[in-house]
């Protein structure tokens, strides 16, 4: 009998030939995390046996995890994807930092500019990410192709119904579309979806002993782009990931899962969006929904 997991998979894989078809330059943002994991292997399945039909596009923000650049490109190169890296050079040669510039502030310059930068450059007219409804309050309101105008903007009351499935990829000269094909999956999907194809996953995914720094309620990983304030110390925690972005802006979970299953076990007994650890998410009010309506994925 077909599975839950099944439908999904089978719904995701529809939405990357949808892409396909409709569209003359399609790039998938790949941002080295669980959901792009999960991304890839279902692009590899919507177009086996050939090679996937489009190239990956990471946003390097210059803060990133060790593990993840080292994930990413041994992930790229066994999959033979092509893979596109862009940065805001000329931020990161300014000295851009949360520390100094706030995070909204560094977050529009090495993130929404850069992806902007990106995709003009590249002539892009859809952008696949692997956003989730259940993720966010304003990823809830995504479409599956959700329109973005000439400036890469989003505006939420401008979007177009999807009624029985029918996907609308027509824009004009400039304008694109960000497509989800995970818009439908939960948190617990992918990981019993990792667990199901055997999918490797960054390591910081895992639970082990870490040295971090306790702010309010964050987990801060202690790096060299987080310098110590007087009155704070390092603990060591046995702790993981649920998300993962940049150093300074990613808290960690206290938790034991150093396996998919325990991963799965301990989601199923928390009622916290993964989110709750991004930073950016809560720099300001409505963070998210602002930074979309900038052009942030």
């Amino acid at each position: 009998m077909e599975s839950h997991l099944d439908r999904l998979e089978a719904e995701s894989i529809y939405i990357f030939r949808e892409i396909v078809a409709q569209f003359a330059r399609p790039i998938m943002l790949y941002s080295v995390g669980k959901d792009s994991s999960v991304l890839l292997r279902l692009a590899q399945k919507a177009f086996a046996p050939g090679k996937i039909p489009f190239p990956l596009l990471h946003i390097d923000t210059g803060f990133k995890f060790p593990e993840m650049y080292e994930f990413r490109d041994e992930t790229c190169r066994t999959a033979g994807a092509e893979l596109i890296v862009y940065r805001n050079e000329r931020a990161i040669a300014d000295g851009a930092n949360p520390f100094e510039l706030g995070t909204e502030h560094c977050c529009r310059l090495l993130k929404t500019q850069a992806l902007l930068e990106a995709l003009r450059l590249h002539k892009v007219d859809a952008a696949i990410g692997g956003a989730r409804r259940e993720e966010e309050r304003s990823r809830a309101k995504e479409r599956v192709f959700s329109f973005r105008d000439q400036f890469g903007q989003w505006e939420p009351r401008n979007q177009r119904p999807e009624l029985w499935s029918l996907l609308n990829g027509k824009v004009r000269l400039g304008e694109s579309i960000r497509a989800f094909p995970l818009s439908n999956w939960t948190e617990i999907d992918i990981w019993e979806y990792i667990l199901r194809e055997r999918i490797p996953v960054a390591s910081l995914y895992f639970s082990r002993i870490r040295q971090v720094l306790q702010r309010g309620n964050m987990l801060i990983p202690i790096t060299s782009f987080a310098p110590l304030k007087s009155n704070e110390s390092p603990v060591a925690l046995r702790c993981r990931f649920r998300t993962l972005g940049c150093m300074p802006c990613t808290g960690a979970v206290v938790s034991e899962a150093d396996t998919v299953p325990k991963i799965i076990a301990e989601l199923q007994d928390t009622r916290v969006s993964e989110r709750k650890t991004r930073v950016i998410d809560y720099d300001q009010d409505a963070s998210m929904e602002l930074k979309k309506r900038e052009g942030y994925f």
